[in-house]
């Protein structure tokens, strides 16, 4: 039943992003906007980023965007919209695709978003973007590894991929994770606390060995479950940035903002977490319903704060 729901959810997903393209509102020129597609990041196939630009002259501030998909589906180019969304508001966007489980498992997903990462960094300045105003943002799988890249940036680590982005020097300046799943290795535990249709379970169940299969357990597994890290309470080597955390309140995996939250309040880093109510897992993708539109409204305000 899980394969069967995910196959039903990446059609949808597919779906609705290409119907959303034909709305003359979906058009990045309508908004001043113009998009560079399929930039290499590096070698693979799935080492693509596409880069939108906003009306007004630069330097911009930047977002660099990962998207979600449970690291085994969907692409950057099923998140036009969110690109196209921080780009109409001022932003510079970097919109990333990233190797895809289960033929590429852990650590393949953070490693090739540490990858676009320090090519974002390395060509900012012909991009027109502001190095000193960074902000990332994903949601769900794309949430999990935005965290884990922030991580990398404020405490030196054992992955060669994450040492790079430490000795790289650059902390983003605000991290969103919309709607994210933060600890990948313990399913389970999203039906503890409350009664899950069989049918989610699965699909969170199928997230997990599909992403991280045999890898092995311990430190080098650890950006894997990012908030595990953060909850564990050992010293970062540099202070991390604010945070804007939103979340449906019917959203299956709420659990983990509701733990980042408590994480980040213990280390005493600014946390806005956002609770919609009645707001489905990655409901700020339906941009047409009155929560989303709040959402990104909220989203916008806490970039303008910390961005601009």
């Amino acid at each position: 039943m899980s394969r069967a729901a995910a196959t039903v959810t990446k059609a949808m997903f597919h779906g609705l992003s290409r119907l959303g393209r034909l709305h003359p509102k979906a058009r990045p020129s309508r908004h001043g906007v113009t998009v560079d597609t399929d930039l290499a990041y590096g070698p693979d196939p799935a080492h693509r980023l596409d880069l939108y630009r906003p009306r007004r002259p630069g330097p911009w501030p930047v977002v660099f965007y990962v998207h979600g998909g449970g690291f085994h589906m969907l692409s950057k180019d099923t998140h036009w919209l969110m690109g196209l969304a921080f780009a109409r508001a001022g932003y510079l966007v970097v919109n990333i695709s990233y190797r895809l489980a289960p033929t590429h498992r852990y650590p393949a997903a953070i490693e090739d978003t540490c990858r676009a990462w320090l090519e974002t960094l390395a060509k900012l300045p012909a991009w027109g973007g502001d190095p000193t105003r960074i902000a990332v943002a994903g949601e769900s799988a794309g949430g999990n590894l935005i965290t884990a890249l922030t991580l990398a940036t404020c405490q030196p680590r054992p992955e060669p991929f994450a040492r790079a982005v430490y000795d790289a020097g650059v902390v983003p300046r605000a991290a969103l994770p919309f709607c994210a799943l933060l600890e990948v290795s313990r399913p389970e535990r999203f039906g503890a606390r409350r009664p899950l249709p069989g049918w989610i379970q699965g699909m969170v169940a199928r997230v997990s060995t599909s992403y991280l299969g045999d890898a092995p357990t311990g430190e080098h597994r650890d950006l894997a479950d990012p908030l595990v890290v953060l909850e564990g309470g050992a010293a970062l080597a540099r202070p991390l940035p604010p945070w804007f955390a939103p979340v449906g309140t019917a959203d299956p995996i709420l659990d983990d903002t509701r733990r980042l939250e408590k994480a980040l309040a213990a280390r005493g880093v600014p946390c806005e977490a956002r609770y919609y109510p009645g707001g489905v897992h990655a409901f700020h993708a339906f941009v047409w319903q009155a929560q989303a539109r709040q959402c990104w409204r909220d989203a916008l305000a806490f970039l303008a704060r910390h961005l601009r």
